[in-house]
């Protein structure tokens, strides 16, 4: 079910493990938080720092059902390089959320 704010539904939710261990790194006993709010911007239609191409398909992909791409840079000051993306798939049943690496 998708709530008012949400624009689609997540399906399933993973992470690689590359993500979660670079998680705990950074954030310890926040990681779970940090992930929440990723996923609760992704899924309101906050594309984060996708080019305007990306966030264009996205759009499109919330009417024709396509797959949705959002990328964050949660330090963008200490480590600009520090990119996570979350994928979700054309028919909704699966979300992941990964390091830019793992892609």
């Amino acid at each position: 079910m998708v709530a008012p704010t949400e624009k689609f539904s997540l399906g399933q939710v993973v992470a690689t493990a590359n993500l979660m261990h670079e998680l705990e790194a950074r954030y310890n006993e926040g990681t779970q938080l940090m992930l929440l709010l990723m996923l609760r911007r992704h899924q309101s239609g906050d594309w984060g720092d996708t080019c305007a191409e990306d966030a264009q398909a996205n759009e499109a992909a919330l009417k024709f059902g396509n797959r949705i791409l959002s990328i964050y840079h949660p330090e963008p000051e200490s480590d600009p390089n520090f990119t996570i993306w979350i994928i979700t798939e054309r028919d909704r049943s699966v979300t992941t959320v990964m390091l830019d690496e793992d892609y």
